[in-house]
């Protein structure tokens, strides 16, 4: 096994130096299925011991769950990690489906201290508004949380899921390090206003499911058919019925430039990724998850893989052949706002 750790960077101007690669820890014990515990928890060592610094969960993961499982790992290794996790998404402990968001400061300081206590820690590294409650202004949402860092409980802020204007009205309040929305060969609707306002102000990417949730790995073709009953990928739009036919023809393309490199489909969509930040001039620091070792050491050999500009150009027309869109409900993405 490889020893050698990969590269660093700054993620936003004046934000924490982290691996080019991060950890996107909620499939360890929530929304995908079966978990082996004691794998996971090797998974989250792994990574560390390849470079890995940067781990993300949120509130809202298992309600709280996703925290309490990684928070002995977190403990362990306090002063070697980047610890991010998140707020704004409450759950209806009698259905877990219903999704309420909120942004007041009341909830941000409820949901703070409930996070600090489940990871046992007293300041949290990165802490994100996981989706933009509408009904509250930004600049009120972002007031709130710079409270947070002038406390001590915080030292940066980021974002999730908003568009260029709303993350330009939120760096006028307090810097933000971080802008986490989804980006991959099948995802790239932020290319159009959100990178852009990023790159200008200074913010760094952190794109979720970079791996499509694991359909550009070519694991699963039809998730209604192939996956467990309580893997929340079975009410995708993009993965199930005819929409998961038409898109898993789309993985040609990658599979023949993997199968030319001898890689893998997953590093071949992981490398595109990566070198979104040469192309736009930023930090992209990608979170694949995953709760296996073999999968973390596959995922960080990706950052060395270059591809070329005649690659780039099979790759090109993907994202605007994808059918059907990211969820079932799109109003609890930036979809649609300004």
């Amino acid at each position: 096994m490889s020893s050698e750790k990969i590269e660093t960077v700054e993620l936003g101007t004046g934000g924490p130096r982290v691996g080019v690669q991060g950890l996107g820890c909620m499939g360890m014990s929530f929304a995908y299925g079966p978990t082996d515990a004691d794998e996971a928890r090797a998974t989250l060592e792994r990574a560390l011991e390849l470079g890995v610094t940067l781990y993300d969960t949120a509130d809202m993961y298992g309600m709280g769950e996703n925290e309490k499982f990684i928070a002995p790992f977190v403990q362990a290794h306090r002063d070697e990690i980047v610890l991010a996790t998140k707020f704004a998404i409450a759950l209806d402990p009698d259905d877990p489906t219903e999704r309420i968001i909120r942004n007041d400061r009341a909830y941000i300081r409820q949901s703070v201290e409930g996070s600090l206590k489940r990871l046992g820690v007293d300041e949290i590294d990165l802490y994100y508004m996981h989706r933009r409650d509408v009904r509250v202004p930004i600049e009120e949402t972002v007031a709130a949380m710079a409270e947070l860092v002038a406390e001590g409980k915080v030292k940066h802020l980021g974002l999730s899921e908003v568009t260029g204007s709303e993350l330009r009205a939120a760096q006028a309040v307090h810097p933000i390090a971080a802008l986490q929305s989804e980006w991959s060969l099948f995802s790239r609707d932020i290319e159009d206003g959100v990178v852009p306002a990023a790159a200008e102000l200074g913010v760094g990417l952190v794109p979720y499911s970079p791996l499509g949730r694991g359909f550009l790995t070519g694991a699963f073709v039809s998730a209604d058919k192939e996956l467990s009953q309580d893997d929340f990928r079975r009410h995708q739009p993009r993965f199930t019925g005819d929409n998961a036919a038409a898109n898993a023809a789309l993985l040609d393309p990658i599979r023949k430039i993997a199968e030319a490199r001898g890689a893998t489909l997953g590093q071949i969509a992981l490398a595109w990724v990566q070198q979104r930040a040469a192309a736009h001039g930023l930090a992209v620091v990608p979170i694949p998850g995953t709760r296996k070792r073999t999968r973390v050491e596959e995922n960080t050999a990706a950052i060395g893989i270059r591809l070329t500009e005649q690659e780039l150009a099979v790759l090109e027309p993907i994202a605007a052949e994808v059918a059907g869109p990211r969820y079932a409900d799109m109003s609890f993405t930036s979809a649609g706002r300004d």
